[in-house]
């Protein structure tokens, strides 16, 4: 079992996303508020804080949304999860994972450029929110078992 480092959110879409004290997941939708929401399957994005300390190694000032992430998380194997998994948050929200990976914008985000490599691609993970409701830092998050 692993838990919910910080949750972030972005108005529009292309900015860095900023943490945020709570956030409300919509089912079918994703979080309320935030540019990535919507009738499509990546309505909410993880990513391992375990990840984003391995590339503070090379950038000490990253921080939580930088990578365009929804959820930080921590204690969980995210890359050991598959297309169709599911993880149940504390409270009831149920996300269902839909793709592994996604490219950098135009080629490489400002991550990528700085540091010669880019986490989201190979160990960013998109899902759809299949039940919803409150979710904030702290809570914990475990994979539903099949």
């Amino acid at each position: 079992m692993g838990h919910i480092e910080a949750v972030c959110v972005s108005r529009e879409k292309g900015e860095l996303k900023s943490p945020v004290e709570k956030a409300e997941f919509k089912k079918d939708w994703g979080i309320e508020g935030d540019a990535h929401a919507g009738d499509w399957h990546r309505q909410v994005s993880l990513l391992a804080g375990e990840s984003v300390d391995r590339m503070r190694t090379k950038m000490p000032e990253l921080s939580h949304g930088m990578f365009a992430e929804n959820i930080v998380t921590r204690g969980i194997d995210l890359c050991a999860l598959a297309v169709g998994d599911r993880l149940m948050v504390e409270g009831g929200v149920v996300l269902e994972i839909t793709q592994i990976g996604k490219e950098c914008h135009n080629g490489g985000c400002p991550i990528q450029v700085a540091t010669g490599e880019c986490i989201m691609p190979k160990e960013g993970l998109f899902c759809r929110v299949m039940e919803g409701g409150s979710v904030e830092a702290g809570m914990s998050l475990t994979k539903a078992a099949v």
